[in-house]
């Protein structure tokens, strides 16, 4: 598995633009399944291109780690 530890800044990347698609007027329900789309087609398209296993796998924890991120801060920040 070739991640680098660079690949990781993606996932603030993957944050803002789900709180982008949030102000435009995407359901609150949808987020975390357009989050975890935006991680795969990240790992496909720039991690792992030529490894679709590895592209898949990354993308979802890239995907799952933004939406954690996210829903962590928002509780942060509500309480």
């Amino acid at each position: 598995m070739d991640f680098q530890v660079y690949d990781i800044a993606i996932v603030p990347i993957i944050v803002a633009l789900v709180q982008l698609t949030k102000q435009l007027g995407l359901g609150a329900k949808l987020l975390p399944v357009f989050s975890l789309a935006l991680g795969i087609a990240t790992g496909i398209f720039y991690v792992a291109p030529g490894d679709p296993k590895q592209a898949i796998l990354v993308g979802i924890v890239m995907g799952l780690a933004a939406s954690g991120l996210w829903s962590g801060a928002k509780n942060i920040v509500q309480k």
